[in-house]
Order: C-alpha cells, then structure tokens, then sequence
C-alpha cells in the first residue's frame, strides 16, 4: 500500500473519509465493533470517559468544526469539562490561567504567550477557547517547549540534552515502547530529509512530547476538581494517540484504570499541503500487516463522508 502525507491517515486504517458536519452522508463507524453507530450513542459513550482524546490533521477545518461540535455536546450532558490541548505549551499556563479567570481576553492570550509564531493557525482554535471561556471550561496548555523537543530530534536524543533543558520534562520518560517506535519509524519514513541514523532521537523527541502532554492531562483533570477529577477533552494530532499509543499510553500509566476514547477523523482528500510541505515528503509503503501488529484498532470511533460526497 503506498500513501502520501496527505492521506497517510486515512490509509493507516480505513479507505473513506469525512467532511463538514452540515453534509448529511456523514456518519459515524465504531471500530470496535466495525458497525455504523448513531452520533447520539457516540456522544452518550464519550461522557463516560475520563479522558477523551480527539486526534486531527491541525489544518483541516472540519476537524476543528467536529471538535467543537463534540465539547458542546458534552458541556450540554453537564459533565465537569477540561480542555486540554495540544498546541499550547505549558510553559504559558500562568497566562492562560489568566485567561480563565477571566482577567484578558483571547487577544491577549495570543500575543502574551506568542501563540502566533509557535502555531500558524491557531485561530482555527479560537472558537474551541472561546466556548470553553464562555462555559467555565478551564483550558489547560500541554506542550513541551518547541526548542526542547527540538534539541532531542537533532541532538543526539535525552541523555546529551543538557541539563537545564532536561529539566524542563518530565523526570521520567519511558522509551522502550517497541511497537510505538516502529510505528513512527514507519510513518516518519514520509519525511525526504529524515536520516535513518537519526531515527532513534526522533523517536525520542517524540515520546517527550508524548510524556510531557500526558503529565499536563492528568494534572489539569484534577486542577480545580471539586468531588472527582474533570473529563480531559484533548485535541491532539492523531498520531499522538492512534491505536492507543503515544501520549494515551502515557496518561494510562500515570491513572491506571482511566476511561480513554479515542475518536478519530478521516481526511477526505481536504490536506493541502504547500509546494514546500510536498517536495518534502515521499511515498512510503505500510502494509496492512504492519498495521495488524499493533493488535488493536486505531481508536473507538471514526467519523466518516465518503470522498464523492466530500468533493461537492
């Protein structure tokens, strides 16, 4: 099976896709069950969870219109909410906490924590904050800083990062995790540039990123709880959390016994990528073997438009 970037979601696991929620062919499929499932049991089993993760493509906007279609449903089931997302570092959790308490606005958010030069389209995400802020949701920041990760990609990986950016992670960082690794091994294959010698620290930027995310979940669902800790509605890259791996593992072993959902969303041909982003990239090949050696499906709940519908 050869795949691109652009539509290396979907062929990880399924061959259809999604589009915006207005469409009446979209529906939902249960990958457990590999049956079509009506959104109501959809939103009834999510509000169980202590944790829900939803992994997107950061720039397609129908990811982003489900992912505020779904936190709507759940304030509206009056489940104790925390927003949790990936593309905040957490370093800034002193300036969004103003934010929560209602002392500045998004505006100010934005430019006091320099969001606009750490993540190009962070206004995509302004309507996600905006109805948390609105709803008492607190918003939680989860990243490691981006010079840190940095540094263990192209450094020479955690043991030569130097101390005081070590410091800055959390102290324990699990890197034996075989089948994740191969896993990224596999997809990060998609990147022309990437030198095979350095897939190990590669991997291991990624598992800090992982562990540094999952601390800040499972802090920010106890911060301000009253009788029991709040249901961490995360938005994430898929990649973080497909298949149960990545940052999800990581939070399971910091809150043995939590409730996880995993709900994922097919690209539907909607990934642009730029003249820059596709002399970047290759095809790479994973076959559906590869896939099957994880064991488990790629999340409980995929949300799907065939691609003919998704091009009207």
């Amino acid at each position: 099976m050869k795949t691109g970037f652009s539509s290396l979601l979907c062929s990880l696991f399924l061959a259809t896709a999604t589009t915006a929620r207005a469409v009446s062919a979209e529906f939902w499929l249960d990958l457990a069950e590999g049956e079509e499932v009506s959104e109501a049991r959809v939103i009834d089993d999510l509000a169980t969870a202590g944790v829900v993760y939803v992994g997107e493509a950061h720039t397609i906007a129908r990811h982003h219109a489900l992912q505020l279609h779904l936190l709507q449903q759940l304030a509206a089931r009056g489940r104790p909410l925390v927003l949790c997302m990936e593309q905040l570092e957490a370093r800034n959790q002193p300036v969004i906490d103003r934010y929560n308490r209602d002392e500045i606005d998004y505006d100010t958010l934005v430019r006091e924590s320099d969001w606009a030069k750490k993540w190009k389209n962070y206004l995509d995400y302004r309507p996600l904050c905006e109805f948390a802020h609105a709803n008492k949701i607190p918003l939680r920041a989860l990243n490691a800083p981006a010079e840190v990760i940095r540094a263990v990609s192209r450094g020479g990986g955690l043991a030569k990062l130097p101390a005081e950016q070590r410091a800055t992670l959390p102290k324990e960082i699990v890197t034996d995790d075989t089948a994740y690794e191969r896993m990224m091994d596999l997809q990060l294959a998609v990147h022309m540039a990437l030198d095979p010698a350095k897939l190990r620290s590669t991997f291991e930027a990624q598992v800090a990123r992982d562990e540094t995310m999952a601390e800040n979940i499972a802090a920010g669902r106890r911060d301000g709880a009253v009788d029991k800790p709040r249901t961490a509605f995360v938005i994430i890259g898929g990649g973080h959390v497909r298949y149960g791996q990545g940052t999800a593992s990581r939070v399971r072993r910091r809150d043995p016994g939590i409730v996880e959902r995993i709900v994922l969303m097919t690209e539907s041909g909607q990934l642009e990528l730029s003249a820059s982003d596709k002399a970047a990239t290759r095809e790479i090949s994973i076959t559906h073997a590869d896939l099957r050696e994880v064991g488990r499906p790629p999340g409980d709940y995929l949300n799907v438009l065939p691609l003919a519908a998704a091009a009207k």
